[in-house]
This record gives structure tokens, sequence and C-alpha cells, in this order.
């Protein structure tokens, strides 16, 4: 597989105490295309933090480029599940509050979720919610060139239940984050690009898991695990899908993980070594 097909990236989600200088030196000194930003400094809502407030963006875009980086996405943790609209709405202002650091650093999108479909409610009206903000945020986004990005997450994981979602909606400035070890831990999907699905994905976010003698599944350090990275990526290859590959460590969600210092480099090893065997693989 060509080096200038697929980037990569990483999630902060694997190196949650790092400022942002952390983050650019690790991303340079393991080889990394670029930074997916979710969290710095053990914080989530990143606008409160001093080195992203406005008057700092600039500065930050410019470190973040001088060191040969981009910010592939901004990743708040937006849901639009909920059967409240004040909620909703609150979910809404959270993404635009997101989205000046993601214009201010030149990012192409903010990622969101759907997410989980709440007790007394169906699947058809917690679509409907979904689908009506991320048309709006589309639209909010438009002036500031951002796309709005929809992870495949909790009850919308599987390709089935995406699909089913985006048939709904014309705009291409929404697009999906493909995170298929989700489906894979929560549907048992094996992994599979269908044609109107893989015409939305614009950012791929890889996991190794493992399943114990319970049947739960447990993160491990990619390679390890279970998880069909060849299906994935022959996939990509084959849609000539040249957008970002993003290693996402759970490290803030799951304190037990290897540290980033671990995981980081050993995720860019595996990435060189098995992308240049699949790539003659499949030439």
């Amino acid at each position: 597989m060509p080096d200038d097909l697929m980037k990569t990236s990483f999630s902060t989600l694997a190196c949650p105490d790092w400022n942002l200088s952390q983050v650019i030196a690790a991303a340079v000194k393991y080889g990394y295309d670029g930074i997916e930003l979710r969290v710095l400094s053990r914080e989530l809502d990143l606008w409160t933090l001093p080195e992203l407030k406005p008057s700092k963006l600039s500065a930050a875009r410019k470190s973040i480029e001088d060191h040969g980086l981009v910010v592939t996405c901004i990743g708040s943790g937006a849901v639009f599940h909920s059967a409240d609209a004040r909620e909703r709405q609150r979910q809404f202002d959270s993404v635009l509050r997101m989205a000046e650091i993601a214009a201010g650093l030149g990012a192409p999108a903010i990622r969101v979720f759907g997410d989980r479909i709440q007790s007394g409610n169906t699947r058809q009206q917690t679509s409907e919610w979904i689908a009506e903000a991320l048309v709006h945020l589309a639209e909010e986004l438009t002036a500031d060139r951002l796309e709005v990005w929809l992870e495949t997450h909790g009850d919308y994981a599987s390709i089935a239940q995406v699909s089913a979602l985006l048939q709904t909606l014309s705009s291409s400035s929404i697009g999906v984050i493909w995170d298929p070890a989700q489906a894979f831990e929560q549907e048992h999907e094996f992994p599979r690009l269908a044609p109107a699905f893989a015409d939305r994905v614009r950012h791929v976010h890889l996991k190794d898991l493992v399943r114990d003698e319970q049947s739960s599944f447990h993160y491990v350090l990619t390679g390890d695990g279970e998880f069909p990275f060849d299906t994935v990526l022959t996939a990509l290859h084959q849609k000539g899908f040249a957008g970002f590959v993003s290693f996402e460590w759970e490290k803030l969600w799951h304190e037990e993980l290897a540290s980033p210092e671990v995981a980081l480099p050993h995720f860019m090893r595996w990435w060189t070594s098995r992308v240049a065997a699949l790539f003659r693989a499949v030439k």
C-alpha cells in the first residue's frame, strides 16, 4: 500500500495528561502525519484551555504546521439522542464552541456521535433528532469551511444502522468517522464497506481487541488481538481512501492500558510493517 495513500494520526485519548506541545513532539518523534484532538491536559472542553483561546489559535496552528503536522479533526463528545430539545441544543452549542478551535487550527471537521436510543424512544424518532442536528450543524459550519463527521458508535455502530440514517441526508458536508472495532465488538460485524457508506467515510479509527473467556472484549496493542485489520485496510485501499487512519488508544477511559510512550510507537511500527506487507500481497 503506497505511503501517500493513507496517512496516520492518533487521538489524544492515548495521552490525556499531555499538553499540545507534548502531543506535537510525540507525533514528530514517532512519525505520525497528524493529530486528532479530543483531550489535552485532562480537559475535554478544549475551549477552556489557555493555549487554545481565540488569541492563541494562530500561534498553535503555526506550531503544528511548522512541525509538518495537521489537525485531522476535533473530537467533540456531543450526542443527539435526547428527547429533550433543550439538551440537544446544549450539545449543539458545545459543537459550535469546538468549531472555533477547529477553524483556528485548520482542521477539516468536528466529530459528533448519534448515539444511544434512550428508554421510551424509538430508533426512528432518535434518528430524526440526530439527522436534524447534523443538517443544522452542516449549515452552521459552512461559513468556516468545516464538515461535521458522525462517528460509528453506540446504537449507530454498524454500517447498516448508519447507512439507514445517512439515506435521509443529502449534504456532502456530513461525513462519517468509521470505527469498525465498535461494530465488531458490539454487533459482531465483520468490517466491510458498502458503496453508499464508503462514499461518506472521511476518517478511520483503528484499535485492536481480544475476547476473554467470558466473551468480553479488551483493548490490546495493535496486532496482538483479534480485529481483522487486513479486511479494513484492503477495503480502504480498493476504495482509494486517501484520508487519515487514526490510532485510537483509549487511555483516558481505560487507565489500565499501556502508556502512550509504549502504545504510540508500537502502532507506527505495526503500521509500517503491516501496510507494506499487505500492499505487496494486493499488488
